[in-house]
């Protein structure tokens, strides 16, 4: 079954990897991370999306990080260029597929990182990113996430503050340039502030069903249909906290029984063609049962065993994504 993911965290610890004392350099080619371009063949991936991902609160300079990572990433591609390409359009996909490689799409984990500046997204499109959440976990000059109480410590949802002025402009350009909003991590506010102002399909590339499991990073029922109605889709995040519900949430297990349980849910709220994958590898623990790339054909067997057709499921692993990716790319 061909894998397409739509978000990992794995350029970001390899970056990490090389310039933090102390550790040993991590490669792409094969690593003790989720995701290594062995197991992704060995799972018969086709497209793996890699998040350039900056935590805003922790480094001195986001844009420089995100430049940094960057040119990681490129790093990686160019040393194994005869096994996974970089694809900028959704042709580039196809003749990666016809040379029997696979394919690398750059993202952004925090938009942020642009300084509310237009001409630095252009910029990160030309130097080939093609998604982009708007915020990560932080406010900044594009929008509000769903906070953090301060009290408790649990994400509770943001329902009034939605995208800025700025936000609304970096939507609006993205749909232009041919870039993906990515509403993953953004307070829900902000969410229906994209269905307002977007005319094209978007994705929220790592979000589950917020009715199957409350925590706020999930989608309501509303929001699923309304990102259906769009032709958007959501990826499956194997974030055992998204997918379990217990008062001890160290005891959350990402089991394939909880993913089928949403991958249910947004079947029955939203259609079939509204769901894909975001494993959010290597941003996650390994409290998981599908336990890195080499473990994406467990989750295959699971859904023909439980009833999903075979168009079902490749619609999941990847043909939803690809339909989305082929209209805006």
């Amino acid at each position: 079954m061909k894998v397409v993911d739509m978000h990992c965290d794995t350029i970001a610890e390899i970056f990490r990897s090389h310039w933090q004392e102390g550790r040993t350099p991590i490669s792409l080619e094969k690593n003790a991370l989720h995701i290594d371009l062995e197991r992704m063949e060995k799972s018969d991936y086709l497209l793996q999306n890699f998040a350039l991902f900056v935590h805003l609160k922790r480094v001195e300079d986001p844009f420089a990080y995100c430049m940094g990572m960057l040119d990681c990433f490129y790093q990686e591609m160019e040393q194994y260029q005869d096994r996974i390409g970089v694809v900028r359009t959704y042709d580039d996909i196809e003749k990666n597929r016809e040379a029997g490689k696979m394919s690398a799409l750059l993202t952004i984990e925090e938009g942020g990182v642009c300084r509310g500046d237009l001409a630095l997204l252009r910029d990160f499109y030309r130097l080939g990113a093609r998604m982009m959440t708007l915020t990560w976990n932080f406010d900044n000059e594009l929008a509000h996430p769903n906070h953090v109480d301060m009290t408790t410590g649990k994400t509770v949802p943001n329902v009034t503050e939605g995208l800025t002025e700025k936000g609304i402009a970096f939507v609006q350009e993205m749909e232009r340039l041919g870039m993906i909003v990515d509403v993953s991590h953004l307070g829900d506010a902000g969410i229906y502030d994209v269905l307002h102002y977007t005319t094209k399909p978007f994705v929220a590339s790592h979000s589950n069903a917020r009715s199957v499991c409350s925590h706020p990073r999930n989608l309501t029922d509303d929001m699923i249909r309304r990102l259906a109605e769009k032709g958007g889709v959501t990826g499956i995040n194997f974030c055992a906290s998204f997918l379990d519900e217990q008062e001890d949430s160290s005891k959350c297990f990402g089991s394939i029984e909880r993913i089928l349980a949403h991958i249910r849910h947004i079947k029955n709220v939203g259609g079939i063609d509204c769901i894909g994958l975001g494993t959010d590898f290597d941003g996650i623990g390994s409290n998981i049962e599908v336990l890195g790339a080499g473990k994406m054909p467990l989750l295959a067997q699971a859904m023909e065993k439980a009833g999903f057709t075979t168009e079902e499921i490749e619609k999941v692993f990847y043909k939803n994504v690809l339909r989305v990716y082929k209209e805006i790319l």
